[in-house]
């Protein structure tokens, strides 16, 4: 139900951002998927500009994109100049999303390594990369309980395919 439910409310996000239609608001609660992790990581699918300053109020200094840029993937054009003349950090690394690699994955972690005690939010379109990647760093990196780290990934999704093979 979560993948279907991400699936449709990832629909609607396009519309909203490709068209003058607003269905959602401009809270943090309002991103799409968004899930807050713990007081210090939260992920989600595309923020709005105005959502990267509702980020930047709330006391978040870095914003991790992994989706690539493109209109499919609900990007928005100008969104690193937009992170950081908020005055955020802001890392890109693209995630296809038919081939995550490991090299991304390292990537990430080296990010969420120089960022411990920062507030973060990491997003993508629909906050299903996000959720595999946060899944596997909290698995594998701090060592968190497997099954309570999964119980967050399936809020958002049941990975399959290449995604359950790479979180295997």
């Amino acid at each position: 139900m979560s993948t279907a439910k991400t699936l449709f409310g990832y629909i609607v996000a396009l519309l909203e951002h490709h068209t003058p239609i607003k269905i959602t608001g401009d809270s943090l609660d309002d991103i799409y998927n968004h899930l807050p992790i713990d007081e210090h990581l939260s992920t989600s699918g595309q923020p709005s500009e105005p959502q990267f300053a509702r980020m930047q109020s709330a006391g978040y200094k870095t914003v991790i994109n992994l989706a690539p840029s493109s209109f499919i993937e609900n990007s928005l054009a100008d969104e690193e100049a937009v992170v950081t003349g908020l005055g955020m950090r802001y890392v890109h690394i693209p995630v296809n999303f038919n081939n995550p690699r490991e090299q991304e994955f390292d990537r990430f972690v080296e990010v969420m390594q120089v960022s411990v005690g920062e507030k973060t939010w990491v997003h993508c379109a629909a906050n299903a990369r996000v959720s595999a990647f946060v899944f596997k760093y909290r698995r594998d990196v701090l060592g968190e309980d497997p099954a309570l780290a999964a119980e967050d990934l399936r809020r958002i999704w049941e990975p399959m395919g290449v995604w359950k093979s790479f979180l295997d």
